[in-house]
Formats: structure tokens, sequence, C-alpha cells
């Protein structure tokens, strides 16, 4: 399943430049000046997984092969939306074009500059609470916007336009009073509404940071601070700097290990970033190995097998007889079940002579990590 986040804020917040570094190469225009970013730009960027390593070395030592298969990680979408301002629900600045451009996207990634800076030129406040409630307020009006066209259906004998009613009321009575749509309680059976309306303050959202480089070393501290703040819980806040992303994204993978122990961090802003983008979505991701690749898939926790097979094909959610499954721990053999293997033992025909591989049928729950091979019909 595809993962797409908008990243949005007010101008010259370090949007672009955040951007380019996730891309490692400049795919949006950096200026010094608002509305530099004029159309969305979109990039695919792959989610470090240092598993899939261990798979590839597995792979090529167990089947007996010259060269490590391809790796193929799972990935995240990237909007890069131009820079809102009070007003834009109004059409101010660029706005309504733009809130168009993060109805595609299943989360919103507001960037808020902590730092200062007084050669960059800011449109707006300069308090970073403020700045997230301008954003927040531009977003809910919009929403506002929405419900407020959806008609009353009146003393009407349709169930199902009464029930739609019912939840379009509930938001509207939020959204009046500055509430995000998120806050609203919507039961299982109500989903498909809400998901009609596609209101922008529904979306999970995160809030990147834009810290100096000075302050990573304290970025734990400085997440709880604006988390509560803003009223957010603090998994979905990261400290992040943009200046030193863009830098780590000109150097070699052991120039970037070196740059980061120097800034006293141990995983880059793109990791940290992507890991509670997927906490905050409810994802996980399951793996699968041969010679032709070792991939990472994403898919949603609390998935079955038969559901998670249709990432791979969607005619496998019909044709699913039963999936083997291993432990990541026991296929590349660290696992407990390895205490007594030699280096180099692992992959799937030694898991199956070690009774390693479960059988699970379709309702099996799939667990972040799981090594699998789908058996299905003609």
């Amino acid at each position: 399943m595809s993962l797409r986040i908008g990243i949005v804020g007010l101008p010259n917040v370090g949007k672009s430049t955040l951007f380019n570094a996730l891309l490692k190469k400049q795919q949006a225009y950096v200026a010094n000046f608002p509305f530099a970013t004029i159309e969305p730009n979109v990039g695919v960027v792959p989610v470090p997984d240092e598993r899939l390593i261990k798979l590839a070395e597995v792979v090529k030592t167990s089947d007996n092969m010259s060269n490590l298969p391809p790796e193929v990680p799972a990935t995240v979408e990237f909007l890069d939306i131009a820079g809102l301002i009070a007003g834009a629900s109004k059409g101010e600045g660029l706005g309504n074009k733009f809130l168009s451009h993060i109805r595609e996207t299943d989360a919103i990634c507001h960037v808020v500059r902590v730092f200062e800076d007084p050669d960059i030129v800011k449109h707006g406040a300069t308090d970073p609470k403020s700045d997230f409630g301008t954003i927040e307020t531009e977003l809910a009006l919009a929403d506002l916007q929405t419900v407020e066209k959806q008609k009353d259906p009146g003393n009407t004998p349709d169930k199902e336009l009464l029930k739609k009613w019912a939840v379009v009321t509930r938001y509207k009575e939020a959204l009046s009073l500055g509430k995000p749509a998120r806050t609203v309680e919507i039961k299982e059976e109500e989903e498909k509404y809400a998901k009609e309306l596609c209101l922008l303050t529904q979306k999970p959202i995160l809030v990147a940071l834009n810290v100096s480089e000075q302050d990573l070393k304290s970025a734990k501290e400085i997440e709880e601070k604006y988390a509560k703040e803003f009223g957010i819980n603090v998994d979905q806040v990261i400290a992040i700097s943009a200046k030193v992303e863009s830098e780590l994204s000109e150097l070699t993978d052991s120039e970037q290990i070196e740059y980061l122990k120097d800034l006293g961090v141990e995983k880059s802003g793109l990791e940290r970033l992507i890991k509670k983008a997927f906490s905050t979505l409810g994802l996980i991701t399951f793996l699968t190995a041969g010679e032709k690749e070792v991939r990472a898939w994403t898919i949603k926790n609390g998935w079955n097998a038969q559901t998670a097979s249709g990432v791979i094909h969607t005619d496998f959610i019909q044709k699913f007889i039963k999936a083997d499954v291993v432990d990541f721990e026991d296929f590349t053999g660290v696992g407990p079940s390895f205490a007594k293997a030699t280096e180099g033992q692992g992959g799937w025909k030694y898991a199956r002579e070690n009774g390693l591989v479960r059988s699970e049928g379709r309702d099996y729950m799939m667990k972040d990590g799981d090594v699998l091979e789908f058996k299905i019909g003609s």
C-alpha cells in the first residue's frame, strides 16, 4: 500500500529544504521568499530498513548465489505543498489551490520553524505555537466550508442520509468551535460517511520542529515541550534540522554516521520522521525473501494474512490458500532457535528443516518483521 504525506507550513519555515534533503536531490525550488513552491513537488523516499541487508546476505548464502539479491524497501511518498498563510481558506495567497493537494494525502506533516534566523524572510508570526495554530485554523475553516455545503436531508425516510447527516452535524459543531475533525468520535459503522467528506483535519498529523543543529542533542526535551504546547501526543512530534538533513544528503553512508555521531545523535531525521509516521498511521511491514529480491511491504497493523497478501497482488486475496511464516530472527539465524546454529545458516530451506516455519491460515494476524511466502491457488 502507498503512504502519502503532505508537507505543509507557513512560507519559509524550511519545507522545501527538508523535502530536498529527503529526496537527496534538488527537486523543489528553494528560494528565500514566500511562494517559491508553486506546484506540489512529489518524491518517493525509501524507508530505511537494516533488515533487508541481512535478508539479502542470508538468501545469497542459503541459495548459493554469486551476488546479493536486489533490496526493495517500502516507500513513503512526500508532497511538498506550497506555504499557506492566514486567510488561505478564503483564497488568500495561493490558498485554495493547495488545500486540494492536501486532500490527496494519508497524513499531514506540519513543518514549524523553532530557531530564529534574521536573514530569512518569514510570513506571519514567529511563535511556533501560533504558526502551528494558523495552519490548523485554515484547514479547519476549509473543512467547515465543506460540511456547510452538505444539504440537510430533512424529514426523509432514507436512513443512510440521516446517518450521514448526524455525522456531518457533529463535525460542524466541533469545527465551529475551532476543533479539528479528528477530535470527533466516529463509530466504525460511521467511517464510510467520514471518508466521503474527506476532511483535512480528520487526517493524522505529524509536527516536524525545524531546529538548529545545536538543538538536536536536546531533541527529546524539545519534542515533549512542544507536544504539550500543541496539545498532541509526543509520538507525533519530531525535532529535525532541515539544514543538517540537507548536509547529510550529500555524504556517503559512513560519513553520515560520523557526522551524526559528532552531533550527538544516532539516527537521521528522515529515519525518525518515517518511524513516527508509521506509528501515527498504525503501519507495519512484512518481508519477503528469495533469489529474485528481498522486499519490505507496508500494511496496516491489525491486518490478517489474506488481506496483507493483496498488497503484493490484488488477485492473491481471492486465491489465498495459506501463508508460510518465519520470525525474522529465526530466518536470519540470530533468534533463540539458532542458539546452536553455525554462522551462515538461515533461509527458507534451513528454517523448514528445523521446524521454524509456521503454516498460517487467512485469519493469521500479521506482525511487524514477519517473513512470508504466500501459497496462492490458480
